[in-house]
């Protein structure tokens, strides 16, 4: 059986840079609220205006629509993940003041919608998450056509490095970068800020505690460096004081 590789989170810098380089792009409001909220991509996708409240003493976003795709069109629906998945989430400072100015300039009831207002299908989420995929330094496979025959070429670009046949995209990213990714590293910085973990499991919707336990223990003990010092205390070999 091979172990599951465990989930990466983005290192404060890489959440800056990322921010920095869609910070004009269609995908900005999308990675504001998995980093700044951790919703789930199907919560975020299913947010409308009515559940967002950015006029109260405690800005919150309250869950209670999700999306899916069926037949690349778009669902909403009440029915979300599981009980649990209900919730209202306290947002900070950064994603009250990006969903202040998205709500002065949206002509839809949807946080997320097209250029006609509607929820977007599972084709245009793609295409609005490929602004950051194309961004990125990961190998990709390119096509030239030669007299009406794909001849493919292997690109792998340095940072930095402008994007082949688009000149005007610099490729900056040299890491992965996931909607799911977002919501895992929202988790994360709660947990080592030292949010406890009954918290974190209300806060991400988590319907089995064992869920958010296992990120929990990975997130907070998997640090050697800084349980170096707690082991090393706690073993210590004992003076002949000590024993007698």
């Amino acid at each position: 059986m091979v172990p599951k590789k465990d989930k990466e989170t983005l290192t404060d810098a890489q959440a800056k840079l990322l921010l920095d380089t869609i910070q004009d792009l269609p995908p900005y409001v999308f990675v504001m609220i998995g980093l700044y909220s951790g919703l789930r991509r199907e919560e975020i996708l299913g947010l409308q205006w009515d559940c967002v409240f950015l006029d109260v003493e405690t800005p919150y976003i309250a869950v209670r629509r999700a999306w899916h795709s069926e037949h690349n069109r778009p669902v909403i629906t009440r029915e979300l993940k599981t009980p649990a998945a209900k919730r209202d989430v306290p947002i900070p400072q950064p994603l009250i003041d990006c969903l202040r100015a998205e709500k002065e300039e949206s002509i839809s009831e949807y946080v997320i919608a097209d250029k006609n207002g509607e929820p977007l299908s599972y084709s245009q989420f793609n295409r609005i998450w490929n602004y950051i995929r194309v961004r990125g330094t990961q190998e990709r496979t390119l096509y030239k056509y030669v007299n009406g025959r794909a001849i493919q070429k292997k690109f792998k670009p340095e940072p930095g490095q402008k994007c082949v046949n688009r000149e005007n995209i610099v490729c900056c990213l040299d890491f992965k970068v996931t909607p799911h990714q977002l919501r895992h590293t929202y988790i994360t910085n709660l947990i080592h800020t030292g949010v406890d973990p009954k918290t974190v499991q209300y806060l991400v919707g988590h319907e089995n505690s064992k869920v958010t336990m296992d990120i929990y223990a990975k997130a907070k003990y998997n640090r050697p460096a800084e349980l170096s010092e707690v082991v090393n205390g706690a073993l210590k070999p004992h003076s002949d004081s000590d024993e007698s």
